[in-house]
């Protein structure tokens, strides 16, 4: 019997990658996100790639009724989630503290944030009730250190690996497994978003050395889901060969 994984921010990059390489090894999937024809398109391109069963819901992390809706609306037979990815994020403009955006401060605690706790709230009841869940939050390299521009978007990801740790805590005696994938610089649409749609300047956020690509993001978090029952991947950071940190890569 298939595991049944949700996966948020589906449409593309990480979450859409995860989507293909879990519906690859047995798992099927509720793909979820704010882009209904993406969601069509990747819910095809699983059918034509697999024989796993996909479920598509629509709807936007940040609106918590919304999520509660959502998830509510499940047919009986997609209800019993097995796994959690928590995919859905992004950053948004590069301003020094003192000049940024009050509006893109809040995208991005709405959804990094708040989005992550309203879909986890919702979905982690059920896991423990049955005492059987995994629940794997998509962090970043800038949860774990801050830089110039990145001021508020660090401080989302900073959130995310405290309420990783948390999470883990308080779900321990829950038998329900807490991982946190925090990823390096991967060549998705976050750059575009990043710069408000400039893609000139998204390019060259990659130029001169070879970034991660969602697929290998989506490969860490297979292995860590696939593990045995007495192993959890509680905390896992992966960074292209050209980069050390959020700070620090190398360019030909």
């Amino acid at each position: 019997m298939n595991r049944i994984a949700l996966i948020t921010g589906a449409t593309s990059g990480i979450g859409r990658a995860t989507a293909l390489t879990l519906s690859k090894n047995k798992f099927d999937i509720i793909i979820t996100g704010r882009r209904t024809e993406l969601l069509e398109d990747l819910k095809k391109e699983i059918n034509d790639s697999s024989s796993e069963k996909v479920y598509i819901l629509n709807f936007d992390v940040r609106n918590k009724e919304e999520v509660d809706k959502a998830i509510d609306s499940l047919p009986t037979e997609w209800k019993d989630i097995d796994v959690l990815v928590n995919n859905a994020g992004l950053a948004v403009g590069l301003n020094h503290i003192q000049e940024g955006v009050v509006d893109d401060w809040e995208r991005m605690i709405d959804t990094n944030i708040k989005g992550l706790l309203y879909v986890s709230r919702k979905v982690a009841p059920n896991m423990i009730a049955k005492k059987h869940g995994h629940i794997v939050n998509i962090g970043s390299t800038a949860g774990k250190e801050a830089y110039e521009n990145g001021n508020v978007y660090c401080g989302t990801k900073h959130a995310v690996d405290a309420i990783s740790k948390g999470m883990r805590i308080d779900m321990l005696k829950e038998k329900i497994k807490v991982t946190a994938i925090n990823p390096g610089m991967v060549e998705t649409e976050f750059s575009i978003v990043r710069f408000k749609g400039d893609k000139e300047k998204a390019a060259k956020a990659y130029q001169g050395f070879t970034p991660l690509y969602g697929n290998d993001v989506a490969d860490a978090i297979l292995y860590a889901v696939t593990r045995p029952e007495h192993v959890c991947i509680n905390d896992m950071i992966i960074t292209a060969t050209a980069q050390a940190n959020s700070l620090y890569k190398v360019v030909d």
